[in-house]
């Protein structure tokens, strides 16, 4: 058997844990220092009386295939109790690509949902009340498009768009980072972003216009620490950006929204939320002099798919359950869950249920929603949070003497890269504990969840957009096509005229393909 007695004890990350905390680990004026859920600098929640007033959203991500078929699971999921959708998109859709270009081969509705035109958006929300449901898009390079869609089809129901409630990710620095799903060059791109961000201040007021992404650096390898300190370098030159194309800082900074991961220590992790909330309160003031309301930080927390082993994949219900925990003692204002076979496939009806019924478990049977930062006070918590704020910092301070997020991407990239490595070799020697991988193995059959006819949708997706181009006029989106062109050489705002465009039944890969002509692509070289 093997003898679990550690010479040195660490968190997830890599800081040290000591055996026992007490009060000479946290600050004398830690009372005053905490301070109250709901008031600056938020280190215990931002709101005073957290869940009690208003659970957490359980917006379950979901997307595969056609738009049809990914509007069926949504009507499945709300049926079941989801409050809030969270729409994933295949690779195409996020690269720019119709369904029917080359670079689409074997690639249509595998990682996502295909959209190609406002008639998939239309099947996508069929039934789905847009001004009472509130929608996140994990989209990045094609965010403003597929805003433009989902603004066209609320248009077209008569929907204010004032009433429209929801986020697009728009995290385009983390994908030169951690992720690669870029099309444009890092300027441009970032224009892109300003100009939603302009576009919603004046249309779309309730919309979330940046979610501001730490879980695709986490899922890359970061260290929580770094997690934190490379999302807010990138949110910091969004703000800087946005300030320079300018919009008041008032108008933008209260919808600016993050996303971080939550892997399986527990008190790593709700430290980690908690320095987040007070790191970034406190960037905000000291760098903009923000009010307390534009500095706090509100948050979507997604269970680490990282952490999800193929090996005895029933276990991962306890990691998802373990993590989800972690994240509502950490004050996450909205929440997914991961199917328990998401590291063998897209996830089964049966798995995504019992991945929505962990947060309604959590929720209504745990206790956890009763009171506010439940863990606070903890010596233990209280250093840790300290800690990670501290370690944070020096990242922070690091990408700022390299010129910003957009000049340090090679520096965020490496830091990730040793990161990443250094887990995998603790791994392979048996340092890191991964249960069933490399340890309390068993030798099971493998499974397999059944899988779409992926090469039947990818025609049935084809024919749909063959069907787009005979049926629409011709004149009135090269008309449209040629505004967008004419906005990307000028400076006019982008957005408008690519709202027209999709109107005009153009589709996401030919307005793509107009800014790829104009501006080039990315070379990650």
């Amino acid at each position: 058997m093997a003898d679990d007695r550690r010479s040195e004890w660490t968190t997830d990350s890599g800081l040290p844990v000591e055996p026992c905390y007490g009060p000479e680990d946290v600050p004398d004026d830690l009372r005053d220092r905490l301070g109250v859920p709901g008031e600056y600098p938020y280190t215990r929640g931002v709101y005073p009386t957290m869940y009690r007033g208003r659970l957490w959203t359980m917006r379950q991500y979901a997307g595969f295939g056609t738009a049809t078929e990914t509007n069926r699971r949504y009507h499945y999921l709300l049926e079941r109790g989801q409050t809030g959708l969270s729409v994933a998109f295949d690779l195409p859709t996020q690269m720019g690509y119709d369904s029917d270009h080359e670079m689409s081969d074997g690639e249509v509705g595998r990682a996502g949902v295909a959209i190609d035109s406002i008639d998939d958006v239309r099947a996508l929300f069929e039934g789905i009340p847009l001004d009472r449901v509130s929608t996140s898009m994990t989209i990045n390079s094609t965010a403003a498009i597929l805003l433009a869609l989902y603004v066209a089809v609320a248009d077209e129901r008569g929907i204010p768009r004032t009433a429209l409630r929801g986020t697009v990710q728009n995290d385009i620095l983390k994908e030169y980072i951690a992720r690669g799903t870029y099309i444009y060059p890092v300027e441009p791109s970032l224009r892109l972003i300003s100009d939603l961000m302009a576009f919603c201040a004046d249309e779309v007021p309730g919309w979330n216009t940046v979610s501001i992404s730490g879980y695709h650096i986490r899922e890359a390898g970061a260290t929580a620490p770094q997690e934190l300190a490379f999302t807010f370098a990138n949110g910091l030159e969004y703000v800087d950006r946005a300030l320079a194309a300018g919009i008041p800082l008032e108008e933008f900074a209260p919808r600016l929204s993050f996303f971080f991961a939550c892997h399986s220590d527990l008190f790593e992790e709700v430290a980690k939320f908690r320095a987040a909330r007070r790191l970034w309160a406190t960037l905000l003031r000291e760098r903009y002099g923000a009010s307390d309301t534009s500095a706090r930080l509100r948050f979507h927390t997604q269970t680490g798919g990282s952490t999800l082993t193929a090996q005895q994949p029933l276990n991962n219900i306890v990691r998802v359950s373990l993590q989800a925990l972690a994240s509502v003692l950490g004050g996450t204002q909205s929440l997914h869950t991961n199917g328990y076979d998401e590291a063998l496939a897209l996830p089964t009806e049966r798995s995504a249920r019992i991945a929505l019924r962990t947060q309604q478990i959590l929720a209504h049977e745990s206790g956890v929603a009763g009171s506010a930062d439940p863990l606070g006070g903890s010596y233990y918590v209280e250093a840790l949070t300290d800690r990670l704020e501290a370690e944070a910092r020096k990242y922070l301070t690091a990408v700022a003497e390299k010129g910003g997020a957009a000049s340090a991407i090679g520096y965020m990239q490496d830091e990730i890269h040793r990161a990443a490595y250094a887990r995998q070799l603790a791994v392979e020697a048996g340092e890191r504990v991964v249960v069933g991988v490399n340890r309390f193995q068993e030798a099971e059959p493998p499974s397999t969840p059944p899988q779409p006819d992926y090469a039947a949708l990818e025609r049935e997706q084809r024919e749909k957009v063959a069907a787009l181009r005979a049926g629409r006029s011709a004149e009135a989106v090269a008309v449209a096509l040629g505004r967008v062109r004419d906005a990307a050489r000028g400076s006019d705002n982008t957005m408008i005229p690519i709202v027209s465009a999709v109107k005009a039944r153009a589709t996401l890969g030919e307005i793509s393909d107009v800014l790829r002509e104009e501006w080039g692509t990315y070379d990650a070289g």
